[in-house]
């Protein structure tokens, strides 16, 4: 049975049970403390912990999960992988064991041909929690499972939690018999190898307390509503319908494995080290594909740097094996053909993904040529002082600046014998999360317990937002956090941040910054409100400092926000959706938004663009924009299903997540997108749009930098200012200026260099004199001396050359000059073949000298220079160089 049919047959089985069928989330977490989705669980986590209240009282998905903690592994065995498929059903206060014991035997045993998987119900074991009699009695009476195929484990297998205070409760597992081939006999709690769980049922009935572990902590009661929440895992069915070894060997994944070997000459199973990389490929370019595919784009923070570094490891992998040019879009082409039959979003995104992973091979195979030569050099030099450990902050530089997974580098020090200090490495990339994560989290939550956000939510229900169409409203307030706690009232001077019940400010969210304004109190208190968030679904949090009297929490309020801020950014959001439609339409679906900040009069614009935007093409993008202002489209927002958003045509944000009703703003008949933000009523309202500009943000990703309105007509009266000037300047009519600019500047390259030339040649005018100067000591010619200030390094350089050049007769020379650039000592130092026969290397001088004039320098034997911050030690450099050139003759 094919992957997709398993799919199929999941959904349709619990469909026809009352179930809403929930597609799958992105692979983009909706959840601060994930970078990615790593359960089926995860999409309906809210509705676990009583945040949302579910639509559904039973619901089922198959849920697109990524996990990363065992990435070193990856392929060393059959057992892990980075992506899988979770396949769930839910149920929210509806059935509970009996419900879910019942369905799961139901599908797992039922023939093929009646809609079930056809499993054999003699090779299918069970594990219960230790005292959960009610469910051992369920599989034993009412599903017949005889006792000994029912076992009972402890905390560590067979209970759930979230980690932390919340719902949790036992679980019950349903296990596969793979055969005596695979182990010996004595059920799950032997052998999990040849007992291989495919199923697990949660039933969430308790809430937990604190605790130390996974097996520690304190239960606290029952919950009001009991909850089921199961799981199975499509790629283990797979394997077992599908008869194969392992889940490497499926139908998604072997076609994968096919085409490597095809690229590679290297064939599956010939031996361990090419079977470990082959299935590091097949893995990695799976999740590579799902990723991309989510709107994922390779960077070095953050699921960014998740991508980055399984992209990576398979493209090495494959170089490991044979390969010699680039081969990701033809292993693309391979997995988007299997997964496409399960999501063919990927199929209508191919020229997409296939972009964005071009562009990070390309990057990478340029950065790998890069990056072995810095790693090596790094290697030669830690042999060499006798090390065995490659330094932390060689590999944070080779991660840096190379791109370079602290992974990959551990496999290529490795194969050179090293092996590399971890510690170091990870302690400078968490100081630099730890400050960029600081920064985020302080700006979105002001170091608050999200408890406190959770228990104002609980008590008083969601903020209503009327500023779509409101400006000020009368408001209560349900809530204030001072210092990150819940406080009944807070007085002048207090940095606040108050929950009201309703509310005309934004909170910021899909790349529009919050609201700013004023809460006034009845009572003649006044808050100046500094920012809006929103740091847990549908509370909206009002930061800012109480300027006058007392506030408290129930006291009724007038909220206002600043009108002309919010009218300027609602010009440059719909600015960025005229933006984007434009972009699309000159560079092809390809430039997906990939990220976006709306601000007062201005906005930035992230995009997929695997190279830079030619300026014709800007330009063209530019003059769409302002030739759509001057149609004068009506803009309006709607609020619809999300299968009719898409059906007419509506674009939506990678990373985003949607729920069933969406709100979709449409701006004439040019553009139609996905939106929660406010916007101008009109294309005439934005007045004028200018694009300053494009660069590079990353692999893939380009940035638009754009002025709006009043701002973009000050830039342009700027400009103007400037181009009159230069008018004035050069004499000439606007259009004439590039020419005329260009021909000054080249003029003036022309004097520079014609200066350069005389400035050599008045420098090397002093060469024969100082050989003619060159003293005996200890049969060394040696010139030492001070030319006068001003002499570039360059310049210097040559001097030294040439008085080496000029000491003939087969004599040792060593010729050693300073001088001073920009009030700091510089010196260079030659030696010959003679002189560094007898000891004397132009490094070991310059680093003496360098010493003495406060700094330091290097070099090859034969000329080096050096640097420093005193120039009036230039005379006893002169001194230290010429006793060691003494003492080395000797």
């Amino acid at each position: 049975m094919e992957s997709a049919e398993i799919r199929r047959r999941w959904l349709s089985f619990f469909e026809e049970r009352g179930h809403t069928v929930v597609p799958s989330a992105s692979l983009i977490a909706d959840d601060p403390t994930l970078l990615l989705v790593p359960a089926g669980m995860v999409p309906f986590k809210p509705y676990f912990l009583g945040e949302v209240k579910p639509p559904f009282s039973r619901a089922t998905s198959v849920q697109k999960c990524v996990r990363t903690p065992d990435i070193e592994e990856v392929g060393k065995t059959t057992r892990h992988g980075t992506f899988f498929q979770m396949c769930g059903n839910f149920s929210f206060g509806d059935y509970f064991k009996e419900g879910a014991i019942t369905y799961a035997w139901e599908l797992l045993t039922s023939p093929q041909d009646k809609g079930g998987y056809g499993l054999d119900p003699e090779r299918l074991w069970v594990t219960v929690y230790l005292d959960d009699d009610e469910a051992e009695k369920i599989w034993r009476e009412k599903i017949g499972v005889p006792a000994e195929r029912i076992q009972r484990l402890g905390k560590k297998d067979n209970y759930w939690s979230m980690g932390v205070p919340g719902p949790c409760g036992p679980c019950s597992e349903i296990n596969y018999d793979r055969g005596p081939e695979f182990g010996v006999e004595g059920g799950p709690a032997v052998n999990d190898e040849r007992y291989v769980e495919i199923w697990n049922l949660v039933f969430m009935q308790y809430e937990r307390g604190e605790g130390t572990s996974k097996e520690d902590f304190e239960i606290l009661g029952e919950l009001p509503s009991k909850n089921i929440d199961t799981g199975l895992g499509l790629e283990r069915l797979a394997m077992i319908l599908q008869d194969v070894q392992n889940m490497y060997e499926i139908d998604t994944s072997m076609a994968v494995i096919r085409k490597a070997t095809e690229l590679t000459g290297v064939e599956y199973g010939a031996a361990h080290g090419s079977d470990v990389s082959l299935r590091v490929v097949t893995d990695h370019m799976r999740t590579s594909v799902m990723l991309i595919g989510d709107g994922v784009s390779p960077g070095n923070e953050g699921r960014g740097y998740v991508l980055r570094r399984i992209m990576r490891r398979a493209i090495r992998n494959m170089r490991l094996l044979g390969a010699t040019g680039p081969v990701v879009k033809d292993l693309i082409d391979v997995v988007i053909e299997m997964m496409g039959q399960q999501y063919p979003e990927l199929v209508s995104d191919r020229r997409r993904i296939e972009t964005v992973a071009l562009a990070e091979e390309a990057a990478f195979l340029k950065a790998l040529k890069g990056g072995t030569n810095i790693l090596d050099t790094a290697v030669t030099e830690t042999k060499s002082a006798g090390g065995t450990v490659l330094s932390g902050d060689k590999a944070f530089l080779l991660h840096d600046t190379w791109g370079f997974p602290i992974d990959l580098t551990l496999e290529m020090a490795a194969e050179q014998g090293l092996s590399v200090d971890e510690d170091g490495f990870r302690r400078l990339m968490k100081e630099q999360r730890e400050r960029a994560k600081a920064d985020a989290q302080a700006k979105k939550t002001g170091h608050a317990d999200l408890g406190a956000y959770r228990e104002i939510a609980d008590a008083a229900g969601e903020t209503e937002f009327v500023g779509y169409t409101q400006t000020e409203g009368e408001s209560t307030i349900v809530g204030i956090l001072v210092d990150g706690a819940s406080s009944p009232a807070a007085t002048e001077g207090d940095e606040v941040e108050i929950v009201l019940d309703r509310t005309p400010f934004y909170a910021e969210g899909g790349g529009q910054i919050g609201d700013t304004g004023r809460i006034r109190l009845d009572t003649g208190a006044v808050i100046e409100v500094r920012d809006c968030q929103k740091p847990v679904p549908g509370v909206y949090v009002h930061k800012g400092v109480v300027q006058v009297g007392e506030v408290t929490v129930g006291a009724k309020a007038q909220a206002t926000i600043d009108v002309r801020r919010r009218k300027s950014i609602a010009r440059a959001h719909s600015a960025t959706h005229l933006t984007h439609q434009a972009l699309r339409d000159a560079l092809g679906p390809t430039a997906a938004q990939a990220g976006s900040e709306n601000q007062p009069g201005r906005f930035r614009f992230d995009f997929g663009s695997p190279s830079a935007v030619p300026t014709a093409v800007m330009t063209d993008v530019e003059q769409q924009i302002n030739e759509v202002l001057a149609r004068d489209l009506d803009v309006h927002a709607e609020v619809m299903g999300i299968d009719e958003a898409k059906k007419q045509g509506a674009i939506a944000e990678f990373g985003e997540k949607y729920g069933e009703r969406v709100r979709v703003v449409t701006i004439g008949d040019f553009s139609k997108e996905l939106c929660g933000g406010t916007h101008v009523h009109n294309t005439a309202q934005l007045g004028l749009v200018k694009l300053l500009g494009e660069s590079s943000i990353g692999s893939g990703v380009r940035r638009i930098e754009a002025l709006v309105g009043v701002d973009a007509y000050n830039f342009l009266a700027r400009e103007h200012t400037v181009v009159a000037q230069l008018q004035e300047l050069v004499k000439g009519r606007p259009e004439e200026l590039p020419e005329k600019i260009s021909a000054m500047l080249g003029k003036l390259k022309d004097a520079e260099k014609e200066i350069e030339k005389f400035r050599a040649e008045k420098v090397l005018q002093a060469a024969a004199g100082l050989a003619e100067s060159a003293k005996d000591v200890h049969g060394i010619a040696l010139v030492t001396g001070q030319v006068p200030d001003g002499t570039s390094a360059d310049d210097l350089r040559r001097l030294v050359l040439d008085v080496r050049g000029r000491i003939q007769g087969g004599r040792a020379v060593v010729v050693a000059l300073f001088s001073t650039v920009g009030g700091k000592p510089l010196t260079v130092i030659a030696t010959n073949e003679a002189a560094r026969e007898r000891g004397l290397k132009a490094g070991e001088l310059v680093r003496a000298a360098a010493k003495t004039l406060g700094g330091g320098g290097g070099g090859k034997p034969d000329v080096a220079q050096g640097g420093g911050q005193n120039p009036a030690a230039i005379g006893e450099a002169v001194g230290a160089v010429e006793r060691l050139v003494a003492e080395t003759a000797k």
